[in-house]
């Protein structure tokens, strides 16, 4: 497995792989850049058929997770780990203190936080092991409701802000009654946006691989639920992928008939020219290293000044910068992706001499 000519590398600055045959521990880290500050990104466990699919989704992810923290203008790095295995099968105490002694071996470089198939109380098993990780301190959450450290609900809050963004550039309206969404996956984020959406009186059409998940959206939210194959195809306003990534490619992107993909995934195209494809077809793509940045920006208040007010503020930005965005992609003819790419770049590749003061609790364990 070649990790230097891999077609996801982008000149990462560290790619780990840790094995422990005890716990059955078999992991990727992978540091992206660290010229804002300390890499921080979530830890996904997922059971990927092969080793290439882990290696691929974490250099991917940690890429996302660089331009993410820029264009929320965090002084933060990208990086990210995965986990090969079944979070429902697999998953045990013994194995999430080998993870945190893994990474505290990385002295710092990479910090942990919570993805799909963990949890905070994972994190705080890592953290016996290690200070690296963050989402893991109680405080008073954004919406002003008691948060564990959680992520979860910040990301799916900045979801439905971006969403609205999308819907109010591309079809004219601010009001959400009656607007059609697809959902794909209902999970910690998907769910949440699914609430906001139901909230503000959308109808929503919904696929996940747990059915359990899938029959509670039906119950609370009055969803109509769908087959894997359907949900990227309805005749919706809005298709929101909240699931895995490479969902928009060279199959799928031909048979979407909504307007507006806003969600929650990371890495939603498959190929960089998918952008484009999506802009030729009349189609709004809302980057989702913008649009889900809120998690990334909970954790970073969380570990500076635990405001919730300013949390909150700090979320709805996304929807102005979505909407700075959309309006350079339309004045010069080019896909939102590789605006938003530019904009990005531009904040983490060129950082001034004297950038202020990286907070040190970012490093520390709530």
């Amino acid at each position: 497995m070649n990790v230097f000519s891999h077609p996801e590398f982008d000149n990462h600055e560290q790619v780990s792989f840790f094995c422990d045959p005890k716990t059955g521990l078999k992991a990727i880290v992978a540091v992206h850049n660290s010229s804002r500050g300390p890499a921080l990104g979530g830890c996904r466990m997922y059971p990927y058929a092969t080793d290439e699919e882990a290696l691929r989704d974490v250099l991917r992810l940690s890429r996302g997770m660089t331009y993410k923290s820029a264009l929320a203008n965090l002084d933060l790095g990208g990086g990210k780990s995965v986990i090969i295995g079944d979070p429902r099968k697999h998953k045990t105490e013994e194995l999430m203190e080998a993870m945190g002694r893994f990474l505290e071996t990385l002295g710092g470089s990479y910090i942990a936080a919570e993805d799909s198939g963990t949890s905070v109380a994972d994190l705080k098993i890592m953290g016996r092991q290690t200070s690296n990780v963050a989402g893991v301190s109680a405080r008073k959450g954004f919406d002003g409701n008691p948060s564990n450290g959680d992520p979860s609900p910040a990301t799916a809050y900045g979801t439905f802000v971006g969403l609205k963004a999308a819907v109010k550039h591309k079809l004219g309206r601010t009001d959400l009654t009656g607007l059609k969404v697809a959902v794909q996956g209902i999970g910690n984020v998907g769910y949440r946006l699914a609430r906001h959406l139901h909230e503000a009186g959308a109808k929503l059409w919904v696929y996940d691989i747990h059915q359990d998940q899938m029959d509670r959206a039906v119950e609370e939210f009055g969803a109509t639920p769908v087959s894997a194959e359907e949900i990227l195809t309805l005749p919706v306003d809005v298709v929101a992928p909240c699931a895995l990534g490479a969902v928009l490619n060279d199959q799928s992107i031909p048979k979407l008939k909504a307007t507006v993909v806003a969600g929650a995934a990371n890495n939603q195209l498959e190929h960089p020219h998918h952008d484009e494809a999506l802009m030729k077809r009349g189609i709004l793509y809302t980057p989702d290293f913008v649009i889900n940045a809120g998690g990334i920006i909970d954790v970073f208040h969380e570990r500076t000044d635990h405001d919730a007010d300013k949390v909150r503020a700090h979320v709805e930005s996304i929807g102005e910068t979505l909407e700075e965005i959309f309006t350079r992609s339309d004045r010069d003819g080019r896909p939102t992706g590789a605006i938003a790419n530019e904009l990005a770049e531009e904040r983490f590749q060129h950082i001034p001499a004297q950038k202020d003061q990286h907070p040190e609790s970012l490093a520390k364990a709530g």
